[in-house]
């Protein structure tokens, strides 16, 4: 299977004040995101509250992102397709390679709990199954769901056993599995680096060719400027860029992370993602203000996606 290169967005699910999906922003998303150099999007994943949107609402994000990508050569469309009922998920896989996604991915349930590899292996081989013609990728990211299991003795249990399964999306904090997960059978499986804060380590240990983040929705030009300079030779600048997104995520963690204070991040790029859905807690007319003067203490919108 092809491996991704470059860096793929994860994308806000842009909603209406009144918290519908707003659809008709979309297409204007994905011009900033393909001008600033993202390779494509992992649509309705933990970014895009894709747990709290409906089956439906889910399907038709997917059915914008097809066409937004229309006039993009190159522009991935991955579908995360993961879910608490492993029936929806695989008509939602069903949906993604009908409308002609490039790719699918799911990230274990957050209710019932994995607890064994073996679990975890029959939710993606039942979810993947739905989409056959697509890469599979499963979204490690026990943070969201508890599932801290060994992506190392995964890949030993889902190898042969689903013929699409291309890779994981590895968003946790040992670089050592991840590396490890990258040689298995020297490089078989796409190993897609999913921390914005860890991309030049990552790159350093021969690996994280391709990668998909969530900062990449405001800080896109920078994270692709660390594998630009380190691809170029220049170690100082790939330095200053990673250290300048670590900046920016400080930023964020002071205004409940990525989804919550990222989300209101690009109503100052001219898109305004509209509100998240409970059980998140909006930020107020207040955080706002204090998140725009961080933001500007270290000059982001001089820096930041155009």
């Amino acid at each position: 299977m092809e491996k991704i290169k470059g860096l793929i967005d994860a994308p806000f699910t842009p909603m209406h004040p009144n918290g519908d999906i707003n659809l008709d922003i979309i297409p204007a998303y994905a011009d900033m995101l393909a001008r600033n150099g993202l390779k494509g999007v992992f649509i309705n994943g933990s970014s895009g509250e894709g747990y709290m949107l409906t089956e439906d609402e889910r399907m038709q994000i997917a059915e914008a992102w097809m066409a937004a990508a229309k006039d993009k050569p190159g522009f991935k469309v991955i579908v995360h397709v993961g879910s608490c009922c492993v029936r929806q998920s695989h008509r939602l896989a069903e949906h993604a390679q009908a409308v002609g996604a490039w790719g699918i991915g799911a990230m274990a349930p957050p209710f019932p709990k994995i607890g064994r590899v073996e679990e975890l292996v029959k939710y993606c081989e039942e979810i993947a199954s739905g989409a056959p013609q697509l890469p599979f990728y499963y979204y490690h990211i026990p943070a969201f769901n508890g599932a801290f299991l060994s992506m190392y003795d995964f890949l030993c249990a889902v190898d042969g056993r689903i013929p699409n399964f291309a890779g994981i999306k590895y968003t946790f904090e040992s670089m050592y599995e991840y590396n490890r997960c990258r040689r298995y059978k020297d490089g078989k499986f796409d190993m897609l680096h999913g921390q914005d804060e860890t991309i030049l380590p990552c790159l350093a240990m021969g690996g994280a060719q391709g990668g998909i983040g969530g900062t990449t929705n405001y800080n896109g030009r920078c994270l692709v400027g660390i594998q630009e300079a380190w691809a170029a030779g220049d170690l100082e600048k790939a330095r200053e860029l990673q250290n300048y997104a670590q900046d920016v995520i400080d930023v964020i963690c002071h205004f409940r992370g990525n989804i919550v204070g990222g989300k209101r991040i690009m109503k100052f790029l001219g898109l305004d993602m509209g509100p998240n859905r409970t059980p998140f807690q909006n930020i107020t007319p207040e955080e706002e203000q204090r998140l725009k003067a961080e933001l500007d203490a270290i000059d982001f919108l001089n820096q930041c996606n155009k």
